[in-house]
């Protein structure tokens, strides 16, 4: 299939490389919000972004466009169309698994995992699929969703822990890492129901190793796991984090309508504001409801309630 989009990261240097080149090559430049510069010609467009910086090339002259210019001239690296070659462990079949939510103070803590072959690893890579991570519009990752569930043989499976349980579970094992390795093993056992004969799985790695590996054996699955950092890079993960971005957004949204109170993502200011508008509506117990507990927001919270006289701090 053609390729119409590329994406790249870029060094300081070489995006100044790049606009030069462009320049001497004609292209017309335009503004465009959050770019270090933006410029077409034809039907090819090419940004770079200010966050990386990346460049994005779009167009149905991008092939062409990165095999003879961006990665010879600027990136001096040959990868469009030797992905399987320079790493052919993508390319296999193996589960990816990746979560979304362990850094918001509000929300559930979501794990999702994708089984992909060669045929499938390749459909996501033209589907334009990457780390959600990269992706800040709630609009882009449903839309991404889409397409990985409609791509034909993908097997997917996510699970889901609301806040009430997270809380609970939390409390029990006493440590994150512990509660994340249980939601991946959770997850990697549902895809094995699903997937058999699938020989590895790779993830994130958030822990020592021996901590997941000791979660996958309460689950009795037997199966190579492989525990990386940037982990996002293989299409598998990429694609897991995206389902798992979707039902978080999901739920956060279902839960503000619900609630009356917009629920920001992280842990910042406005998460102590919207957490205190919150108990002012529904009670302190609503909070346990929608907010993992033991963040250092939740003191915050019930001490700026204390000190307005609204309430009182928590014994």
């Amino acid at each position: 299939m053609p390729v119409n989009s590329h994406t790249a990261a870029l060094r300081s240097d070489q995006a100044e490389r790049l606009r030069e080149l462009l320049e001497e090559r004609g292209f017309e430049f335009v503004e465009k919000p959050h770019t270090l510069f933006a410029a077409s010609k034809g039907k090819l467009h090419v940004a770079v972004y200010e966050k990386g910086p990346k460049v994005l090339v779009q167009g149905k002259e991008t092939e062409d466009f990165v095999r003879f210019l961006l990665e010879p001239e600027i990136l001096g690296e040959a990868k469009l169309g030797y992905e399987e070659v320079l790493h052919p462990d993508r390319f296999e079949p193996h589960f990816g698994i990746d979560e979304s939510g362990k850094g918001d103070y509000f929300g559930p803590l979501v794990i999702s995992g994708v089984y992909a072959d060669a045929a499938i690893a390749r459909a996501l890579g033209d589907a334009g699929i990457m780390d959600s991570k990269r992706i800040s519009s709630a609009t882009r990752i449903r839309q991404l969703a889409a397409k990985i569930r409609a791509i034909p043989g993908l097997i997917h499976a996510t699970v889901a822990i609301g806040p009430e349980k997270y809380n609970e579970l939390h409390t029990r094992m006493g440590n994150i890492n512990r509660l994340l390795a249980w939601g991946h093993a959770r997850t990697i056992a549902t895809l094995h129901e699903k997937v058999p004969h699938c020989p590895r799985a790779l993830s994130d790695q958030f822990a020592r190793a021996d901590v997941l590996e000791r979660a996958l054996k309460t689950q009795k699955v037997s199966i190579q796991l492989d525990q990386r950092t940037k982990a996002e890079s293989d299409p598998a993960v990429a694609a897991a984090s995206i389902l798992a971005r979707e039902r978080f957004i999901d739920w956060m949204d279902k839960t503000s309508e619900a609630s009356g109170v917009a629920l920001p993502l992280g842990a910042s200011s406005a998460v102590i504001d919207a957490a205190r508008d919150l108990v002012a509506r529904h009670g302190r117990d609503a909070l346990g409801k929608a907010a993992k507990l033991h963040f250092r927001t939740t003191s915050q919270v019930f001490g700026q309630i204390a000190q307005d006289g609204t309430d009182s701090a928590p014994s």
